[in-house]
């Protein structure tokens, strides 16, 4: 198992959404960054890898489970852990719990190094992993697979600047709001995700039109996005009935 790391904070009002609940696509972003933190704590900061390496981090999946969203100003617990990585996969979890120790979500994140300039996955080098003490595994975790959409809804897309991040395509927090904008308001309202597989294909660069394809049954829900230039997402979302 690989170093722990800790960050603390209070949630602002600006990561809420119009039900009192922290926004997926800001707890996701949370996580990130305080997996960054623990990168320049070791020396191995973003910046290096690329000025060393022509490198940069990318996620390729996550998968959530969520017992409680966070309420505003409430005072969270993240902890990381690097735990293991493969030839050209690594694979990190996060723990988001409450002041008192409640969990309420965790998160497993797989993550490759991509070649900025290639736009390739890179092998993963010893001197970029081994300050993370994860342990190495011979072969990768094996992927989630999605169902077939045999009824599914579609609508197109346009990726905007504001999409996009500092590896130069779409922020891969930004698919959750789209997944999140083709539900009902009354849904939403009344419902909270209690767990998300998402698997990143293919990245989504500027001036992209986009099609995504929705299909709800019960209190699950499937996405597919694609573009001419083939499937770039696919996730699935269980809802749980909000009690509240």
């Amino acid at each position: 198992m690989g170093k722990l790391f800790e960050y603390q904070l209070q949630v602002p009002f600006y990561q809420m959404d119009c039900h009192g609940r922290m926004r997926l696509a800001h707890l996701i972003s949370l996580a990130l960054q305080v997996s960054t933190q623990q990168s320049e704590a070791l020396g191995i900061s973003d910046q290096w890898l690329f000025q060393e390496h022509g490198l940069v981090w990318v996620v390729t999946a996550y998968d959530v489970v969520i017992n409680r969203l966070p309420s505003y100003h409430e005072r969270l617990r993240i902890k990381t852990e690097p735990t293991a990585y493969t030839t050209y996969t690594c694979y990190r979890d996060f723990h988001i719990l409450s002041e008192s120790g409640e969990l309420l979500v965790s998160i497993q994140a797989t993550f490759v190094l991509l070649n900025y300039q290639s736009r390739r996955p890179h092998r993963v080098l010893e001197d970029i992993i081994s300050p993370f003490g994860s342990e190495k595994w011979q072969k990768r975790l094996p992927t989630y697979t999605y169902p077939e959409l045999t009824k599914a809804h579609s609508r197109l897309v346009q990726v905007v600047y504001s999409d996009l991040d500092l590896n130069g395509h779409v922020n891969n927090t930004r698919y959750l709001d789209w997944f999140y904008d083709e539900l009902p308001f009354d849904f939403l309202t009344h419902h909270y995700p209690s767990r998300i597989r998402l698997s990143y294909l293919k990245e989504i660069q500027a001036q992209t039109e986009l099609t995504t394809h929705y299909q709800q049954d019960g209190l699950t829900s499937h996405y597919v996005i694609t573009s001419h230039q083939g499937t770039h997402a696919k996730a699935i979302i269980e809802w749980k009935k909000d009690e509240l």
